[in-house]
């Protein structure tokens, strides 16, 4: 029964599940568990490794290895690199770099631009990503008729377009010193017009990324499309974390509207968790705030917060592997996400019993920072990718395993 935490033997065989039963027999070799709990690897929907173009930042060898320490063992990462993945060469050419770098496994998504070419690229992608916003690079489509047209074209190949969803025609540059600043220029009602606007696509296969209010989760609940959201647009405010550590796009709103988020995040209506793992250097977010690019690392601590929320029993378990693991994996047609035979073997394993306090020295990012220092978290015992132990007794010991989903492997 989907979401029932019971004993069972778990049998592996050319990386996916072949069974699940109380009790097997056989096989070349055994592993037991004597403590925690067993559950489907997470899948990330939503990263900025950097590669190719910007691997000072992050390169797909230190954000996987990120992933794999923190649970996850599928990532999905957004075009917005350099060159940007608009077509088809620039796609196969960041596959090719990628091949063989990867400690988890993943999907690349490919840009929606205007005439994009969805027909060649769709089988190759988990989807395609729309920036109605400005933010980092510079692949910007903000016109209803452009942007519809696009849509259609990828509709008729049944993927999925994910949003960042900002209405670029709302937003206003002027000097920023703090976050409030950031905040007063990305407005929250450009984000909540822009899902409006995309309303008009109900039933379409879409998901809003990084939501941070509630009025845009309703709208996009009520057009049937899947929402995503991060931690830091659940616990940050400009008041009290002004830095430039917090400078990320969309903005932290403020208190009175990330609490009616946070509302409807423990009602369980946001469908899933996305890190928008989006790393720059130390150097980069010391700069003055006007200066210093928007971005925040968290493909390597989402998930252990996201357990340790469950170990103080302020979200069930059941919620924690629905918007972290068969949500995402379901989204974006992975077969991915549960412990079912004819699913890929990804796991993990943990006690909840056990956290601890980030170290941020011990995080794997290129970024060499986080927000996120000191906070309490569940880091996973073990963690397997295609069969493969990546992380076993909190420690790597794995190799380059992932493999591209899309591109004739698992999954």
């Amino acid at each position: 029964m989907k979401g029932e935490i019971k004993y069972s033997e778990i049998g592996i065989a050319g990386g996916r599940i072949s069974a699940v039963r109380s009790s097997l027999s056989g096989g070349e070799s055994r592993i037991d568990v004597p403590g925690g709990v067993i559950l489907p690897g997470f899948v990330d929907p939503h990263v900025h490794f950097r590669d190719p173009g910007m691997t000072e930042k992050e390169d797909f060898l230190s954000g996987t290895a990120g992933a794999v320490h923190g649970g996850v063992t599928c990532v999905l990462d957004m075009p917005n690199t350099v060159p940007p993945v608009t077509d088809l060469d620039a796609l196969l050419e960041k596959k090719s770099r990628i091949k063989n770098r990867a400690y988890a496994d993943y999907g690349l998504f490919a840009a929606v631009t205007p005439g994009c070419n969805a027909g060649m690229m769709a089988p190759l992608v988990p989807g395609f990503k729309l920036f109605m916003g400005s933010t980092t690079g510079s692949i910007l489509l903000n016109d209803d008729d452009e942007m519809a047209s696009a849509l259609r074209g990828i509709a008729a190949m049944g993927k999925r377009v994910s949003v960042h969803a900002e209405d670029d025609g709302m937003i206003r540059r002027e000097p920023e010193k703090d976050c409030r600043d950031h905040l007063r220029n990305r407005p929250v009602e450009a984000e909540i017009n822009a899902v409006r606007r995309l309303s008009r696509f109900k039933g379409m296969k879409m998901n809003i990324c990084h939501n941070t209010n509630a009025e845009s989760v309703a709208i996009a609940g009520e057009s049937g499309f899947t929402t995503e959201v991060t931690l830091h647009h659940l616990f940050f405010e400009p008041d009290r974390f002004s830095s430039s550590e917090y400078k990320v796009n969309p903005p932290i709103r403020n208190t009175a509207v990330r609490d009616r988020l946070y509302r409807s995040f423990i009602e369980g209506k946001i469908s899933m968790f996305g890190s928008d793992h989006a790393p720059h250097t130390l150097s980069e977010k010391s700069q003055d705030f006007d200066s210093a690019p928007s971005g925040i690392p968290g493909v390597e601590t989402t998930i252990p917060i996201v357990m340790n929320m469950v170990r103080k029993n302020i979200i069930p378990l059941s919620q924690a592997v629905s918007m972290g693991s068969e949500t995402p994996a379901s989204s974006f047609g992975m077969k991915k996400g549960r412990i079912e035979e004819g699913y890929d073997a990804d796991i993990s394993v943990f006690d909840i019993r056990k956290f601890t306090n980030i170290d941020v020295r011990k995080l794997h990012s290129k970024a060499g920072h986080s927000p996120y220092g000191g906070w309490e978290a569940v880091f996973p015992d073990m963690v397997m990718v295609g069969g493969e132990i990546q992380i076993e007794g909190g420690e790597f010991c794995g190799d380059r395993f992932g493999k591209d989903v899309y591109g004739g492997n698992r999954g």
